[in-house]
């Protein structure tokens, strides 16, 4: 029998008339895929495609990677230096003299007044990593300010801080490759298929060649809980206590790997008594999952012949989200997977350098992972740079998150903003807003002009964007790779890096030391700097990066002989992991083995706020939407704030798919649209955390003892009934600014 069938018109790609490619690495998620932006023959960048050959993408991108192109064009770009006497005045074009001319004489003006500390600095996980350095630089050794850190406190900061505690130094000693070897997944708060697309790629490519258990631990039932073959609905905030009744029933059943403790790590005796507090049926009354359940993924783990895990912000996040990312580490230690393939703690990071804010920004400690507690570090780095080692301060100043309280304080008169986003990435932002709006002096160095906290500046500097500037990222698993520039910086927005040295040319402090105008200079003075340390860069040029596609640290110059001379030549392939010989970076060579009792101080649902708040990411966009808001690809799939909210619940509240509802804390409310769904608990709600005035009015500003990083997955609310009308005008109201 024949069929008549229609025919259908073939789908069509638009030639985009691409007259040249250009090699850089993306500049959104920290997975650090090598990509091509392509010009076409006035130069103008048009399309996007993943590089061929790259090890971490092999050619392929993510939505937001897709559409990068169109950020160099897109909307609300800063084009000129604005200034204005106080918040209330409106701006007025200046040029880039007058602007850092007023800068460094308020700053000077600030620290004289109020002592060198009054006048802090918060930086980005978004900008090259010779930008960092050279910021650090101007920082530590110029304005000597020790109130200075980075936006990574906000995500990573847990990952850091649990890092330095078990093996005594930052870095995270896996790799994708691990995919390919593992025999068991263990995922903490990680919903990759949205937060990290090509890095789920990665391991689905892995599954089909070879299939092992995947276990998702998650409150919330996401794409990644949907795909995994056990998935593990915690109850929000009780991660330590799940992993410490893991570590029990491994040790309770003799399935520890005990050659590789004893010789290996300390603290055993102390870590093994507290976890015998831990059994499955006591823990499963705080964590929410039954007894059987613990037992049986901690044998699978156990037995796995090699086992890995990974986790993102919903571990990082919270008041023991130190702790949280510890108990991990104790797990790969006393099963001995640290070093071998298949066998890694790997921390998920968040923006595409916030390793090399960790690395080389100077902003818990000095370049290279050095620290400004040890004497001879201190030496090292001020004899390096051309400065008096008395300059530096004996221990680490405020991060982030204290540098707000202080400014309530009365100690922080001034502050810098480069690339961060405060008003929308902050906990509590009703608080933040007065904090902003009581400062003498704001600077605010973003791309965007209309960022939201521009509100409260007092100088706004236009910094180039990404591929308008060139210099390196380095990604999750330690890869270093090479932003090449695609673009002239838009009209007359500048590279950060041009801006940092400038400045730091206006300080008398700096005429003893070098601000080279070349990134690929400044790389050099790390290449130095890095020789001997953990994270040895001295083997990488940015050449060899390009050539390369990435190189992972440590990555060493290596020594040739040549008619009987010695010379160094470029370093060898790089390092896929570290710890391989079982030494780690504390004196003795050993890791910590940590006793981590848990303590419940989550604000709990009550009777008052019954509802559990949860938040995270979505596909299309990327942390406060600065960039992925304007591009229109990204805006149309997730336009407004939502709410997913369970349909049980919302039928008891008399809430209908799509309606408006107001959120109420003990901090403030905000306005979203319900999304009906089985994904979250009857007593939970989740909200993307990319939108202005909406989850971070409600969030919770307490923060982690060690690591300082707020506990934003913490919080009870409520739901509240709102007139449609007037929310959907308010809703246009907060996306139009």
């Amino acid at each position: 029998m024949l069929f008549n069938r229609k025919k259908r018109n073939p789908i069509k790609i638009a030639d985009k008339k691409v007259v040249q490619w250009k090699y850089t690495t993306c500049g959104y998620c920290s997975t650090g895929c090598s990509l091509d932006i392509g010009l076409n023959a006035e130069g103008k960048p048009v399309a996007t495609r993943g590089t061929a050959g790259a090890d971490v993408n092999r050619g392929k991108l993510c939505i937001k990677g897709i559409y990068e192109h169109e950020l160099f064009e897109s909307a609300g770009r800063g084009a000129q230096p604005l200034a204005r006497k106080s918040i209330s005045d409106e701006f007025e074009s200046t040029s880039w003299d007058s602007a850092l001319n007023s800068m460094a004489g308020e700053i000077q003006s600030i620290q004289k007044q109020y002592g060198r500390d009054s006048f802090a600095v918060v930086s980005t996980g978004q900008i090259m990593t010779e930008e960092f350095y050279t910021l650090g630089k101007l920082v530590r050794g110029v304005l000597g300010t020790n109130n200075y850190d980075g936006n990574t406190t906000l995500c990573m900061a847990s990952a850091v801080s649990g890092y330095k505690r078990s093996f005594g130094s930052d870095g995270p000693p896996g790799c994708y490759d691990d995919f390919d070897h593992t025999e068991c997944l263990l995922a903490f708060g990680s919903n990759l298929p949205e937060q990290h697309p090509i890095i789920f790629w990665r391991l689905k490519e892995a599954l089909e060649k070879r299939k092992f258990p995947v276990i998702v631990i998650d409150p919330r039932v996401t794409m990644f809980a949907q795909f995994a073959d056990i998935h593990l609905p915690v109850t929000p905030g009780t991660d330590l206590v799940l992993l410490n009744s893991l570590a029990h029933v491994i040790l309770d059943e003799g399935l520890e790997d005990s050659t590789y403790l004893k010789n290996n790590t300390n603290g055993y005796d102390e870590f093994s008594k507290l976890i015998e507090q831990y059994d499955p049926e006591s823990a499963s009354k705080i964590c929410g999952i039954k007894a059987e359940t613990i037992r049986e993924v901690a044998r699978i783990f156990a037995n796995a012949g090699s086992a890995m895990s990974i986790w993102t912000m919903g571990i990082n996040q919270s008041t023991h989200g130190s702790d949280g990312v510890a108990a991990i580490n104790n797990l790969s230690l006393i099963t001995g997977n640290i070093g071998k393939p298949g066998g890694t703690s790997l921390s998920i990071t968040g923006q595409c350098n916030a390793m090399g804010t960790r690395e080389w920004s100077s902003c818990s400690g000095l370049p290279g992972y050095r620290q400004l507690e040890n004497q001879d570090h201190r030496k090292e780095v001020a004899d390096f740079w051309g400065v008096n080692e008395e300059f530096f301060p004996a221990q680490r100043g405020l991060t982030m998150t204290d540098i707000f309280p202080a400014i309530e304080a009365g100690k922080v008169k001034g502050l810098w903003l480069v690339a961060t986003n405060p008003m929308t990435s902050m906990p509590d932002s009703a608080r933040i807003r007065k904090c902003l709006s009581s400062l003498d002096f704001l600077v605010v160095q973003d791309a965007y002009r209309d960022v939201e906290t521009n509100q409260y500046a007092h100088l706004y500097l236009p910094a180039a964007v990404w591929a308008e500037k060139e210099g390196c990222f380095t990604n999750t698993e330690r890869r270093v790779n090479l932003v090449r520039q695609v673009c002239k910086p838009h009209l007359n927005s500048r590279p950060d890096h041009w801006i940092f040295s400038n400045l730091a040319k206006r300080f008398k402090a700096s005429e003893s030391m070098s601000f080279p105008e070349s990134t690929a200079d400044m790389f050099d003075e790390m290449r130095e700097l890095s020789k001997g340390r953990l994270l040895d860069i001295s083997g990488i040029t940015h050449d060899r990066l390009e050539q390369e596609k990435g190189i992972q640290w440590p990555c060493s110059e290596v020594d040739v002989e040549d008619g009987g001379v010695t010379n160094s030549a470029l370093g060898n392939a790089g390092s896929p992991r570290l710890y391989t010989d079982g030494k780690f970076q504390f004196a003795d060579g050993k890791a910590k083995l940590l006793a981590l009792p848990f303590e419940n101080d989550n604000e709990l649902p009550c009777e008052e706020f019954p509802f559990w708040l949860n938040s995270g990411r979505v596909v299309e966009h990327f942390h406060t939407r600065t960039k992925t808001g304007k591009i229109g690809n990204m805006n149309k799939f997730s336009p407004t704030p939502y709410m997913e909210l369970n349909p049980d619940a919302a039928e008891k509240l008399g809430v209908k798919q799509s309606q408006y509802v107001r959120l109420v804390s003990r901090r403030g409310d905000a306005v979203v649209m319900a999304q009906l769904t089985h994904r979250v608990a009857e007593d939970m709600v989740f909200i993307p955390f990319h939108f202005h005035d909406c989850v971070n009015r409600l969030t919770l500003g307490l923060l982690d003892p060690y690591s300082r990083q707020p506990a934003y997955k913490q919080n009870s609310v409520r739901i509240e009934s709102i007139d449609q009308k007037l929310a959907a005008k308010l809703n246009v109201e907060m996306r139009s600014f």
